[in-house]
């Protein structure tokens, strides 16, 4: 029996909510944000335990960051996993507030 593949769910950037989610296998997965004087806050990246381990907090928070980049944003990683992914992103780097 094959992981069910996570490479179909679409990341849609959820203006009022303040968010990037993700409905994976029925699930709502997120990395909330707060944008203030040209800085967006990364606040929390949460996906649920049934789906973990298959990237889709990874490409959550760059979807994020894509759309900070998009719009000249500055980043302040609050979230200890948008922290840990910039580290291991070093492109990523030059975003930082």
């Amino acid at each position: 029996m094959s992981e069910p593949s996570t490479a179909n769910f679409e990341i849609v950037h959820n203006v009022r909510a303040t968010r990037f989610e993700a409905r994976v296998e029925g699930w709502l997965c997120r990395c909330d944000y707060l944008l203030e004087d040209g800085v967006m806050q990364l606040l929390h990246t949460e996906v649920a335990p049934a789906v973990e381990g298959r990237g889709i907090a990874g490409r959550l928070v760059q979807a994020a960051l894509d759309h900070a980049r998009a719009h000249q944003l500055k980043v302040k990683p609050r979230c200890s996993y948008v922290r840990a992914y910039m580290q291991r992103h070093p492109q990523t780097q030059s975003l930082l507030a």
